[in-house]
Formats: structure tokens, C-alpha cells, sequence
């Protein structure tokens, strides 16, 4: 047996990562089973939506980011990336890739088959059902900081379950950047 001081930091943020992840799910799903899917998807996004506006004020105060750093692609590169980083469980992010492709394109990439929102869905059996929160949450961080952006796929239903992979773009718009319309 272990002691927790033997315990790695890493381990520890992941263990409290994956804590929060799964009492997310757990609300879900008591309110998918008391109330029905239509309105565990909506609860779920409305509290998706005031999460983002908390964890992105508390985000830039850790890391110290001002509005200024927040208008250039390089900012944001740098925020968004260290921004995942600190609030997904390490054993979540290895499973996605998040890169950003100059000069304005935010592209997200998750293993096939390996979201864990998918995972837990399709286990409950409520996949078909199931409106993604994942990437809304992505979204709503962008809305929050005052980002303008579109995104491509729109993220309506769970795009893994739909086309077999879930990737797309956000496309990031700042002044006098060269837009790019086009997905990868």
C-alpha cells in the first residue's frame, strides 16, 4: 500500500479531475432518470455555460491574463493550451489533441471512440439522445472571453456517435487576420 506522500502531484490532479468529471456525470444522469433526456441536456448546457463564465475568470486570474493577451492568436494559444491543461485530468487530455493552425484556426481532435462523455453515454444508453457538452463547454470559454469564433462541425448532438469521429474547427476571428472558412 501506498501513503499519500508517495503519491505524485500528477496522480493527485488527475484523481481530483476525474472526481469532478464523474460527479458531473452523475447530476446528469439523476436528472436524465428523474426528469428525462430533453432536460438533462438543457440543465446540462445552462450549467456548462455559467461553469465556463467562473472557470475562465478564475483561469486568467491563476495565469495572469489580461484582455490584451486574450486578442492575438498567440494569447490565446497560449491561455486556451495551459487553460485545458489546468482543468481537464491529464488522463482526459491525452485522449484529444488540441492544436492551433495559423493564423486563426483552434482544431480539436478526440481518440476514436475515446471521449469520456461518449463512453459515459453510449454506457447509460442514451447516445442517440445525448447533446454534446464537451465542446459547448469550449465554446461558452470563448463566448465568456469575449472571442468571436465559428465552429465547424456545429456541435449539436454527439459528433462521435453521428460520423464515427468527433474533430472540427474553431475558427478564431481577430482583426486583420487572414480568415480561413474551410475545416481541415
Amino acid at each position: 500500500m501506498r501513503r499519500l506522500n508517495e503519491v505524485s502531484d500528477s496522480e493527485i490532479e488527475d484523481f481530483l479531475g476525474k472526481g469532478w468529471l464523474t460527479h458531473d456525470g452523475m447530476w446528469f444522469y439523476h436528472t436524465y432518470l428523474d426528469s428525462g433526456m430533453d432536460k438533462a441536456n438543457r440543465v446540462n448546457r445552462e450549467a456548462i455555460r455559467s461553469l465556463a463564465a467562473v472557470e475562465m475568470t478564475r483561469a486568467r486570474k491563476v495565469l495572469e491574463v489580461a484582455d490584451e493577451d486574450l486578442r492575438t492568436f498567440e494569447g490565446l494559444q497560449a491561455f486556451m493550451s495551459d487553460a485545458l491543461e489546468m482543468i481537464l485530468p491529464e488522463s482526459v487530455l491525452s485522449r484529444a489533441e488540441f492544436t492551433f493552425v495559423s493564423p486563426n484556426v483552434f482544431h480539436w481532435e478526440w481518440e476514436d471512440g475515446d471521449c469520456f462523455a461518449y463512453k459515459a453515454m453510449k454506457q447509460l444508453g442514451v447516445i442517440d439522445e445525448y447533446v454534446c457538452g464537451v465542446m459547448f463547454r469550449i465554446e461558452c470559454w470563448l463566448e465568456h472571453l469575449g472571442v468571436p469564433y465559428t465552429v465547424e462541425p456545429a456541435i449539436e448532438k454527439c459528433i462521435m456517435h453521428e460520423t464515427g469521429r468527433c474533430r472540427g474547427d474553431f475558427t478564431i476571428y481577430f482583426e486583420g487576420a487572414s480568415l480561413r472558412s474551410d475545416p481541415l
